[in-house]
């Protein structure tokens, strides 16, 4: 095995035990992290006219989102409905930005989701401080 090989190899263990040891929180924030990754990934091939490259990164994103759309539990908290709106919308503007080639599309994406990340990230600095344990998807964060 190639020193390469090697070092990907030990990268894919790191991350998989990081995912499969992650709280329910910290799984949410890593989500949200590789999500506008790939936005921005794909909007930069774009803007390079690099379009296999952003056809990838926003076919993964809208992976990430429909996860996120079908593990959301709308009646668990006042904002689920609106939240799964956003993520269809979201979505349709993904396909529409990798149809078209838009970049614009890509980055209107960016700015709807980019305050989303930043907000999840600002909860999970909160929860340890607090008494109880990690909140599960389904209860406090209205995901499940």
């Amino acid at each position: 095995m190639s020193m390469t090989s090697a070092n990907q190899a030990q990268r894919a263990r790191y991350n998989r035990d990081a995912v499969l040891s992650a709280t329910p929180v910290r799984l949410l924030t890593m989500l949200y992290d590789r999500l506008l990754l790939d936005l921005n990934r794909a909007e930069a091939a774009q803007q390079r006219q690099d379009w296999q490259i952003a056809s990838d990164n926003l076919l993964h994103a809208q992976a990430i989102v429909s996860e996120l759309s079908t593990s959301l539990n709308v009646d668990s908290w006042d904002g689920g409905e609106g939240l799964f709106s956003l993520y269809t919308y979201v979505s349709t503007a993904m396909v529409s930005a990798n149809t078209h080639r838009d970049p614009a599309r890509t980055r209107e994406c960016i700015s709807l989701l980019e305050p989303l990340r930043l907000t999840w990230h600002e909860a999970a600095e909160l929860l340890p401080a607090a008494p109880a344990p990690a909140p599960r998807l389904s209860g406090e964060l209205g995901i499940g």
